[in-house]
């Protein structure tokens, strides 16, 4: 492993020292047992990723290992590189290092053990709680507001690929922003508003007002956000051309069920009975803002925080309540089942008290007192 700043034979970007580490082919080659098939936990068109047990220092990696023939070719691995090396947060995922060397590039990152928030979101098998995923939307939220930001930076970081394939779950179901490869690192204030820069991204998630002008703004990944937010809410693909043709697009279908009125026919089956009706139509109307075909309408990402919050707030104050409501009901009944008990109780003792005995006349008439002389 390298640990000194580098400049690679195949590329022409320097890494700060103590950021990002180098490591040579030899050691990813040992990590992953000579890419081994068996250790494949993911695939995807930039070529496969690797859980492997130790590399260096390291314990629990994933080696991400793009292909030649990948999209994500050389440039989109120095951005990813650069981008990563200079960003720490708690809702990114965090890249070890990465190695470059006769023609492999692999990128090795933190290990995320419950996979990505599409795994999630597709699988039948999936238990994540309404609560679960409003927490996963706020981690994502903030290290897109992170990015957006600048924070050590001193530059906005557009992601350009936000989609659930690219949240990460931790062990406790954080949210990590992951794959940076089509990152743009530029100042974004009030005199500059927007980059031009060539399209890309993933069909289904881009910004309309991006796809047609080509000029990249925040907005564009709040619009991103948007979508994953309904995807989060519903359990539905972004698109899904399985279903009739005017739900193929999860947004445009999303948002014209909320002008209908029929907000219950978005929401995931499962979630039935876990939303409070305010939160429901609270967190629908965040995704639909974030949609507005306006990218001066939509909200930052931190107000999207804010609201997201706030929403989980209500939810939580919203649970307690109903616990509370439960102990009070319980108590309510408790007692008036105690009240009825010792009412029974007396009216019984009264009943036993004052009762005249029932006897047969004449086995009275022979019943004498024991004690009594004959």
């Amino acid at each position: 492993m390298l640990s000194t700043p580098i400049k690679d034979s195949h590329s022409s970007f320097i890494l700060p020292d103590q950021t990002c580490q180098r490591f040579t082919l030899s050691e990813i080659q040992s990590a992953t047992q000579n890419f081994d098939e068996a250790l494949v936990i993911g695939r995807g068109g930039f070529g496969k990723v690797y859980k492997c047990s130790k590399i260096g220092s390291m314990h629990q990696v994933a080696v991400k290992r793009l292909h030649s023939m990948s999209n994500q070719g050389a440039n989109e691995f120095e951005s990813e590189v650069k981008v990563l090396s200079k960003l720490r947060h708690g809702n990114l995922v965090s890249l070890i290092g990465y190695c470059y060397q006769e023609k492999e590039m692999v990128l090795v990152y933190e290990f995320m053990p419950n996979g990505t928030l599409e795994d999630h979101l597709l699988s039948q098998d999936s238990s994540l709680s309404w609560l679960q995923r409003l927490k996963i939307c706020i981690g994502a939220a903030r290290g897109l507001d992170y990015l957006h930001t600048g924070t050590s930076t001193q530059h906005g970081v557009i992601h350009r690929d936000v989609k659930p394939s690219n949240i990460l779950l931790d062990a406790n179901f954080a949210a990590k922003i992951s794959d940076f490869g089509l990152a743009k690192v530029g100042v974004i204030d009030q005199t500059r508003t927007h980059m031009s820069t060539a399209v890309k991204g993933t069909f289904g998630y881009m910004d309309p007002c991006y796809f047609y002008t080509g000029k990249l703004t925040t907005k564009s990944d709040v619009y991103a956000f948007g979508v994953v937010m309904f995807e989060v809410l519903s359990r539905r693909k972004a698109v899904d051309s399985t279903l009739e043709e005017d739900q193929w697009g999860l947004a445009g279908w999303a948002q014209q069920k909320i002008k209908e009125g029929k907000l219950n026919q978005i929401i995931d089956p499962r979630l039935i009975g876990q939303i409070s009706r305010k939160c429901l139509k609270e967190f629908a109307s965040v995704a639909g803002h974030c949609l507005h075909t306006q990218p001066k309408h939509r909200p930052t990402m931190a107000e999207v925080v804010v609201r997201l919050e706030s929403i989980l707030s209500q939810e939580r104050e919203s649970a307690n309540s109903v616990v509370d409501d439960e102990g009070f009901i319980y108590k309510l009944k408790s007692l008036l089942i105690g009240k009825l008990v010792v009412a029974a109780i007396r009216s019984n003792s009264d009943f036993i008290a004052h009762r005249k005995p029932i006897l047969d006349d004449d086995n009275a008439a022979k019943r004498k007192n024991p004690f009594e002389s004959s």
